[in-house]
Formats: structure tokens, C-alpha cells, sequence
């Protein structure tokens, strides 16, 4: 059974997750999105995650693992 896919868009340069109305990133403030992504992950303590450091994520948030 396929799940239905969450209504958020991935910024291209930061793979951020925002609602599908944002007009500009709040990680990066780039304008350019996709709503062809994969993959989640969310960050809580960037400081403290091995993960966050090795995507390189320095904010809290939802991001995408593949964007297209």
C-alpha cells in the first residue's frame, strides 16, 4: 500500500522541506523548489547529530534526502 506523499516542496540548494505555499526558503532564502523529492529526515539538535554534519545541515527542520 502506497502512502500519500506529504504536501511539501524541497528548496534545490539547501533540500529544506516547506509547505508548498513559501515563497522563499527560510534556511537559505533561495526561491528555487521542487516538489520532486525523497527521502526524510529531521534534524532536532544539528550540534549534537552525526547525521546533520555529515549532510551538512546546520538548522533544525524537515529535509529531503534527493531532490530532482
Amino acid at each position: 500500500m502506497r502512502r500519500a506523499a506529504l504536501p511539501l516542496k524541497a528548496c534545490r540548494k539547501c533540500k529544506m522541506l516547506v509547505p508548498l505555499r513559501t515563497e522563499q526558503c527560510p534556511n537559505c532564502g533561495s526561491n528555487d523548489f521542487s516538489t520532486d523529492w525523497s527521502g526524510l529526515v529531521i534534524i532536532l539538535d544539528p550540534e549534537k547529530s552525526v547525521l546533520a554534519d555529515r549532510l551538512e545541515i546546520r538548522r533544525p527542520g524537515k529535509y529531503a534526502l534527493k531532490v530532482r
